[in-house]
């Protein structure tokens, strides 16, 4: 029986989620060799004309060249965040949740599932992140993602959990801010980005809320925000 397109999402969000950090690919890891043979396998069953896109990054990764892994690692992942957009833009639509009022492990549990996605960067805008928000979320960051903080309210509770945080994941944290900016986001591995309709830390606690995918305005929410990004004051 045909796999189906809602079976093939599934895998791909599986695969984005256990995707093996770029260290491990570059040692020939059991387990990078593995995930590799399901993701294509995957790619294979979504789209059969990417097979050539494929068989290079499998001859990336066997080059056993750092440089060339490292392309191969970022061809892979964008092919996977392709498919996952264009399949749920095929059986669900751009992902769009309502969240009631109250519902506060369900909103968690959305954002969860979309820094989990992550496998090189994440951008959060939030003019009010603070402690709270790095005790919720950062856990979940995958090991060897970059996480750039962009905030303004509360940084005197923010930059000393950062520093923690940091000092006790080994995760790359930067922290900058800037006046003017009010709604929050959070981009992902530059190829993504969804809307919070509250605060990270707020999500449903005291109103209804959503989490939606941007879809057709990426591009230039994308390029809005890495330029906010590029003048703002460093913190951290």
């Amino acid at each position: 029986m045909p796999i189906t397109k809602e079976q093939l999402l599934a895998e791909v969000e599986d695969l984005l989620r256990s995707a093996p950090p770029l260290a491990a690919f570059q040692v020939g890891a059991d387990s990078s060799v593995a995930w590799l043979g399901r993701f294509t396998a995957v790619i294979r069953a979504w789209d059969y004309s990417r097979a050539a896109e494929v068989m290079l990054c499998q001859m990336y990764f066997e080059s056993l060249i750092p440089a060339k892994i490292g392309d191969g690692f970022r061809r892979v992942m964008s092919l996977l965040h392709e498919a996952h957009h264009n399949l749920r833009m095929e059986t669900v639509g751009p992902l769009s949740v309502p969240v009631a009022h109250g519902q506060v492990f369900g909103y968690f549990d959305e954002i969860r599932r979309v820094i989990e996605m992550a496998r090189q960067d994440l951008l959060f805008v939030d003019p009010y992140l603070d402690a709270e928000f790095v005790s919720r979320y950062l856990s979940h960051v995958s090991v060897g993602v970059a996480i750039r903080l962009l905030a303004r309210e509360r940084l005197a509770t923010l930059l000393p959990a950062v520093d923690l945080f940091a000092q006790q994941s080994g995760l790359t944290i930067q922290v900058r801010s800037a006046p003017h900016f009010h709604d929050r986001y959070v981009f992902v591995d530059s190829r993504a980005c969804y809307q919070s309709g509250a605060s990270f830390k707020d999500g449903a606690k005291s109103a209804p809320t959503t989490v939606t995918q941007i879809t057709d305005a990426f591009a230039a929410m994308s390029q809005t925000y890495e330029n906010l990004w590029g003048n703002a004051r460093v913190e951290r």
